[in-house]
């Protein structure tokens, strides 16, 4: 069947942006201050999936809620299954956007806000694609299934309640990541350090908190210090940001002085596309005389963790020449006298190594502080054969619509939901030498990639089901 994929595409431009301004208008990110029973994430992942749901009800597809968790699109008959698999949640906003993350906003080809790149702009895409399937009176030979998570960010409770009530998946893709296709992820370990909240010497660290997520470069930290010298101390500060690739503030009062940190989000992947304000905090605290658990927090943060996304300074640097390079993100810093602290590491990793290694130099590194080093979630790496058919195919269709012959599948540090599938794969929606602002203040998403994507996943799912 001859169809310009393309053209077609372009006549359902002005329907796409406006359920894209739907969805980018619900704050969707996990909130568990505001949980319910009948929100067990929060309201935001709830009422993004019931949306996406409500645009698939609208076009006539049957759709399940399970327990607003997560939910699913269906369209066709048969025992076997194509999966598409994607997200309503958001990260949190953060801070440092130029327009207003919730309301999507067309700048210079550019559609900017929070999900428009990861990851309501690329489900949509797909979603359409598969909606342009059943415009046309196209019948699939199998069942699709368009799987709708609410919890990716985090910990994927709305994909693992739906492997607990249906079917898993064995064959499908994710559009979460980037294109040509990615075949193999890299395994994911999270590690927490936990401090006591000690404090000595002529130093006080009363409070330091930043980031947001374990899996996102701290684009601001903040700390309050006391101490008998403040305006020295802010003084040094001054100095310091002249010298460091980080901007901030200081003001001194009555509780102390207060330190102010903006570096660069970015996805925690590939910390080096960011700058870890926390980290850059930590590495000027350092040299002053803390003492206690307040010393040791600061310590390891600024001697062992900073500016080193490749984990050498742990000892635990490793590369892969198929899945590249282990790598850390310092995602989490958090101490507050008399109660605590905890510092958050979380790892990407290739064939070869793993969390028992990644482990070994933690405590190593730790071993002569008062610290407690704990191990949470993991997923193992991924990989796909190249010579799969699902593979081949996706490749095929993305080389016919872009042109791009040379084109081949690649390996990356990102964890999507492909992995939960045997012969899962990630397909788009980020396109070679298109900027990546996936977790990061001014997300965007150009018009013309996200139309483009949309002729892509047509095809794609065309050709996986025919």
């Amino acid at each position: 069947m001859a169809i310009d994929w393309q053209q077609l595409s372009a006549k359902y431009r002005d329907a796409y942006i406006a359920d894209l301004t739907t969805l980018v208008g619900i704050d969707s990110a996990r909130d568990d201050s505001k949980a319910t029973e009948d929100y067990p994430l929060g309201p935001g992942p709830a009422k993004a999936l019931n949306a996406f749901l409500g645009l698939a009800q609208r076009d006539g597809f049957e759709v399940k809620n399970l327990d607003n968790l997560v939910g699913y699109v269906e369209y066709g008959e048969g025992n076997d299954t194509l999966a598409i698999l994607g997200h309503a949640d958001a990260m949190p906003a953060g801070k440092g956007w130029h327009t207003d993350p919730f309301t999507l906003t067309a700048k210079d080809g550019n559609l900017y806000g929070r999900g428009t790149s990861d990851d309501k702009g690329p489900s949509l895409a797909a979603y359409y694609g598969l909606k342009m399937l059943k415009d046309e009176g196209i019948m699939p030979k199998i069942k699709i299934r368009f799987i709708i998570g609410t919890d990716e960010e985090s910990d994927w409770t709305g994909m693992n309640h739906y492997l607990d009530l249906e079917p898993a998946p064995t064959l499908g893709f994710s559009p979460d990541a980037e294109f040509p296709l990615i075949n193999g992820e890299k395994g994911n370990v999270t590690f927490e350090n936990h401090f006591e909240g000690s404090n000595s010497g002529d130093f006080t660290l009363t409070e330091f908190d930043a980031g947001l997520r374990e899996n996102m470069v701290p684009r601001d930290a903040e700390a309050t210090v006391e101490t008998a010298d403040n305006e020295q101390l802010a003084t040094d500060f001054t100095a310091f940001l002249d010298e460091a690739p980080v901007t901030g503030d200081v003001n001194v009062d009555g509780s102390g002085i207060h330190f102010h940190v903006i570096g660069k989000a970015a996805h925690g992947m590939e910390p080096k596309n960011g700058i870890n304000a926390g980290t850059y905090l930590a590495s000027f605290l350092t040299s002053y005389a803390f003492g206690g658990d307040a010393a040791d927090f600061l310590s390891l943060l600024a001697n062992e963790l900073h500016d080193d996304s490749r984990a050498n300074k742990l000892g635990i640097a490793f590369t892969d020449k198929v899945m590249g390079d282990l790598t850390m993100n310092v995602g989490i810093m958090q101490f507050t006298a008399g109660k605590g602290g905890l510092i958050n590491t979380n790892f990407r990793y290739p064939t070869g190594t793993g969390a028992a290694q990644i482990l070994a130099g933690l405590q190593q590194a730790t071993a002569t502080m008062n610290v407690t080093v704990e191990q949470g979630k993991e997923m193992v790496p991924h990989y796909v054969d190249p010579e799969d058919p699902i593979v081949k195919t996706l490749m095929n269709v993305y080389r016919e619509q872009t042109g791009d012959n040379d084109a081949q599948p690649e390996v990356v540090g990102g964890g999507t939901y492909g992995r939960l599938m045997k012969r899962g794969v990630a397909f788009g929606a980020l396109f070679p030498g298109t900027q990546d602002t996936m977790h990061q203040a001014d997300e965007f998403q150009p018009e013309a990639d996200l139309l483009k994507a949309m002729a892509i996943y047509g095809q794609a799912i065309y050709e996986l089901t025919k």
